[in-house]
């Protein structure tokens, strides 16, 4: 097994076609899957599953493919700091929910930590992808948020994945609204207040239940629903359409907090004076 081989596979799992991959890689589709077909002999396991519309990780690929991105990343590192002679790249990946917050957050995190060479990485997308991506070693860490609808779905996901869930704050439930909204005047809301409003939320793709949906009371009905892929459209259909989410309400501070604290965990080769 080669760096060189681990890296093709990497290119195939973030593409999920050997005919792409072989396209960014520039060579031949037969060599990049003799290339994976040898690394599956060696180790005795299929790492994908072929199909007319590509390639799929199995299970064990996905376990594997975490441990090639730990392997390819410290060879780079190695790289940078003997061969090139320059500082070490630092990088640092978070997946998450669309949460204002942490987009916010990590402007500071980029600011404090962002050293001479870095890759810092937030992936707003959604919640499968999210456990998807640091079950991979994608992502570092991943936010998402469990209420008593979903916790015991998703902690159960999260075991099958050999993921842990640990809290970082509590919230209470906020109400979106544009300013002038018609109910933007009062203190506090009921569902039935939000009833004749358009209820929008983000998709969840193929996994699209209140289980890992990102908003509260999702398994609430309604006559009237918008599904959107991002934040920006969340924000237009507010404006223009008198539409409504519902979210932590969670404080750009505290939210800045917990992402360096988080940070400072995955990268314990800080020195004392950088915290």
């Amino acid at each position: 097994m080669t760096l060189q081989q681990l890296k093709y596979i990497i290119t195939s799992a973030e593409v999920v076609s050997i005919t792409e991959a072989s396209k960014l890689l520039y060579i031949s589709q037969p060599s990049l899957s003799g290339a994976i077909k040898d690394v599956e002999n060696e180790i005795g396991i299929s790492i994908f599953t072929r199909c007319r519309a590509g390639i799929a990780l199995t299970k064990e690929g996905m376990e594997f493919l975490g441990y090639a991105r730990q392997v390819v990343q410290q060879m780079e590192l190695l790289e940078s700091k003997y061969i090139s002679n320059q500082p070490a790249k630092q990088r640092f990946c978070v997946s998450t929910q669309h949460y204002t917050f942490t987009s916010n957050a990590f402007v500071e995190l980029v600011r404090q930590f962002g050293q001479e060479r870095f890759e810092f990485i937030l992936n707003e997308t959604q919640t499968h992808q999210i456990i998807k991506d640091v079950r991979n070693r994608f992502s570092d860490i991943g936010i998402l948020f469990i209420s008593n609808g979903n916790e015991s779905v998703l902690k159960k996901v999260l075991e099958e994945n050999d993921l842990s869930f640990y809290e970082l704050f509590t919230s209470s439930p906020h109400v979106f609204l544009k300013k002038n909204h018609p109910l933007a005047t009062k203190k506090s809301l009921t569902l039935e207040d939000l009833r004749p409003y358009p209820k929008l939320s983000f998709v969840q793709g193929n996994y699209e239940s209140v289980y890992f949906a990102e908003e509260l009371f999702s398994n609430e009905p309604s006559e009237k629903s918008i599904k959107v892929s991002d934040r920006a459209a969340i924000v237009n259909f507010m404006i223009g359409l008198d539409g409504y989410t519902i979210s932590s309400g969670i404080s750009q501070s505290i939210c800045k907090e917990i992402l360096l604290f988080l940070f400072l965990l995955t990268n314990l080769n800080l020195c004392v004076s950088d915290i």
